[in-house]
C-alpha cells in the first residue's frame, strides 16, 4: 500500500494544491438545504452499495443451504473485530475531516493539505498493528466474543482472510471522507461502488462457484476493498482534487495528530463502543440462547444497518456542509443545515421503524432461511426496533459536535448511549427475568435516553456558541 502511493504521488507531484472551480466545492452559497442533498443523494447511493458490499455476504451465507444457520454465526463473531478495524479507521480517517473542511472553508488549505497526509500516515500505521495484532490473538479473542466450538471454525476461517486486507479497507474507508469533503460526492459514491459491485459480483463465484464457502466470502470482500483503495488513492494524487494527496504531506506530525485525535475521538468510540456491544450481546446471548441467538442478532444489526443508511447519508451529506460554513462564519447557514438534518432524520426513521413492526418476517428473511431462527427472531427484532426514531436525535446531535469541532460533548454521548446504557442493561436485563429478549430490549432504551439527551444539549450548547460568535462579527 506504501509503494503504490508513493507511485500514485510521482505522477503529478504536489504543486497547485486547488485547480478546479469555486463552485465545485464552495458550500457557503446557495440554499443549505440544497448543498445538503446534493452531497446525501450521491452519498447515500454510496452508502447503499457499501451496505451490499457489507450485507451481501451474509445474504449469502445465509442461504447456503446447510439449515442451522451456523455459517452466518460464525461470521456475525468476526463482527466486533470487523467493527474495531473500521473505528480505527473513523478515528485517523475521518477524525480529520471536519478539521479538513474547517480549514478549506477559512482558506488555509496547506494546512489541510497536511492534514489529509497525516491521516493517510496514520491509517498505514495502525493498519500494520491491527492485522499483526489480529492474526496474534484470533482464537481467544472469538472465544472471548461467544464463539462456540462449532461456531469458531466459521469465524476463524473468514478472519484469517478478512484480515489480510486490514490496509485496504481503512484506507479505502478512512480517506474517501476526503474525498466527499471536497465537494466530488459522486466520486466518493463510485469509490465505494466500485468496490462493492465486485463484492456482489465475486461472492456467489467463490461461495457456490468454487465451493469455498465461508473462506470465498472473506476472498471476495478482500480483493474489493484493495479495488476500492486504489481507485481513493489515484483520485485524491490527481489533479482532480481540489487538495491533492502528495509524498511530502504524508508525515505524523504531533499537532495535527492531537487535533485529529480529538475529533475523531467520537468517531472512535461510537465504533468501538458497537463493538464493546456486540461482544456483550453475543456472549450474553451465548449464553442465555446458544449459538441461534447469536445468529438472529446477525440477523439483526443486519436489518438495522440497511434501515440507518438513508439517515446516515443526510448526516455524512450535512456534516462537510455544516463544517465549511461554521469555518467560513456563516452561522445562519449552520442553524439551518442542523435544522434541515434533524426534521429529514426524524421523518425517515419513524416510517423505518413502522416499516419493522408491519414487516418483519419480510426484513428477517432477506438473510436467512433457517425457519427456527425466523420463528423465534421476529419477536426479537421487534423489540430492538422499538422507538428508532430517536436515533435520529442522536444522529443529528453527534454530527453537529463533530462538525463544529466540540469534540468532548460528541465524545460524551458515544459513551453515554452505549457502554453507560446498553452495556449495563445487556448484562442486567437478562439476569431479571427477561432472558435473552432482555438483550433486545437495551437498545431501545438507549435510544430513547441518549437520543433525547444528545440533541437538547446539542441545541443548548452548539446553538448558544454560534449565537455569540455572531453577535461578535
Amino acid at each position: 500500500m506504501i509503494f503504490l502511493v508513493f507511485w500514485f504521488c510521482d505522477l503529478k507531484g504536489c504543486v497547485n494544491i486547488r485547480k478546479t472551480t469555486t463552485a465545485k466545492t464552495d458550500f457557503s452559497t446557495g440554499p443549505v438545504w440544497k448543498s445538503i442533498v446534493a452531497q446525501a443523494i450521491p452519498l447515500t447511493i454510496a452508502q447503499l452499495v457499501q451496505l451490499l458490499y457489507n450485507v451481501v455476504d451474509r445474504v449469502y451465507l445465509g442461504h447456503m443451504g446447510s439449515g442451522d444457520g451456523m455459517a452466518l454465526t460464525g461470521v456475525g463473531l468476526t463482527f466486533p473485530i470487523v467493527t474495531l478495524i473500521m473505528a480505527f479507521a473513523a478515528l485517523f480517517g475521518n477524525g480529520g475531516v471536519p478539521l479538513f473542511s474547517i480549514k478549506r472553508g477559512a482558506g488555509d488549505d496547506k494546512t489541510a493539505q497536511n492534514i489529509l497526509g497525516n491521516s493517510f500516515a496514520l491509517l498505514l500505521v495502525s493498519s500494520v498493528i491491527l492485522t499483526v495484532t489480529g492474526y496474534i490473538f484470533a482464537k481467544p479473542i472469538l472465544f472471548a466474543f461467544g464463539a462456540s466450538t462449532d461456531s469458531y471454525i466459521y469465524a476463524k476461517e473468514y478472519l484469517d482472510i478478512y484480515l489480510m486486507g486490514t490496509a485496504f479497507s481503512m484506507v479505502s474507508t478512512g480517506m474517501n471522507g476526503y474525498i466527499n469533503a471536497q465537494g466530488f460526492s459522486k466520486t466518493g459514491m463510485l469509490s465505494v461502488a466500485i468496490g462493492a459491485v465486485c463484492n456482489i459480483v465475486l461472492d456467489p463465484v467463490f461461495i457456490f462457484g468454487f465451493g469455498m464457502g465461508v473462506a470465498g466470502a472473506a476472498l471476495a470482500t478482500v480483493i474489493s476493498q484493495l479495488v476500492s483503495a486504489i481507485w481513493v488513492l489515484k483520485f485524491l494524487t490527481s489533479g482532480k482534487a481540489s487538495v491533492r494527496l502528495c509524498r511530502k504531506s504524508i508525515r505524523i506530525r504531533k499537532d495535527i495528530t492531537k487535533n485529529i485525535l480529538k475529533i475523531g475521538t467520537s468517531n472512535f468510540i461510537m465504533h468501538g463502543s458497537n463493538c464493546l456491544v456486540q461482544v456483550v450481546c453475543n456472549s450474553t446471548l451465548q449464553v442465555f440462547g446458544g449459538d441461534i441467538y447469536v445468529g438472529i442478532m446477525t440477523v439483526t444489526n443486519s436489518v438495522r444497518e440497511v434501515f440507518n443508511l438513508p439517515v446516515m447519508g443526510i448526516v455524512n451529506g450535512a456534516q462537510p456542509v455544516i463544517s465549511y460554513n461554521y469555518g467560513a462564519k456563516q452561522y445562519e447557514r449552520v442553524r439551518s443545515g442542523i435544522n434541515f438534518n434533524t426534521i429529514i432524520g426524524a421523518g425517515y426513521t419513524l416510517i423505518a421503524w413502522l416499516l419493522v413492526i408491519i414487516f418483519p418476517q419480510f426484513w428477517f428473511g432477506i438473510f436467512s432461511d433457517d425457519v427456527q431462527m425466523l420463528s423465534q427472531g421476529i419477536e426479537a427484532m421487534k423489540i430492538y426496533f422499538f422507538g428508532f426514531v430517536f436515533m435520529s436525535l442522536q444522529f443529528a446531535g453527534q454530527s453537529t459536535f463533530q462538525a463544529v469541532g466540540d469534540a468532548k460533548h460528541a465524545i460524551f454521548f458515544s459513551l453515554l448511549r452505549k457502554v453507560v446504557i446498553v452495556v449495563p442493561l445487556t448484562l442486567l436485563l437478562p439476569r431479571l427475568g427477561l432472558g435473552v429478549l432482555g438483550v433486545f430490549a437495551a437498545e431501545p432504551v438507549s435510544n430513547i435516553i441518549g437520543g433525547i439527551a444528545s440533541y437538547l444539549t446539542m441545541r443548548m450548547t452548539v446553538y448558544k456558541k454560534i449565537k455569540n460568535k455572531s453577535a461578535v462579527q
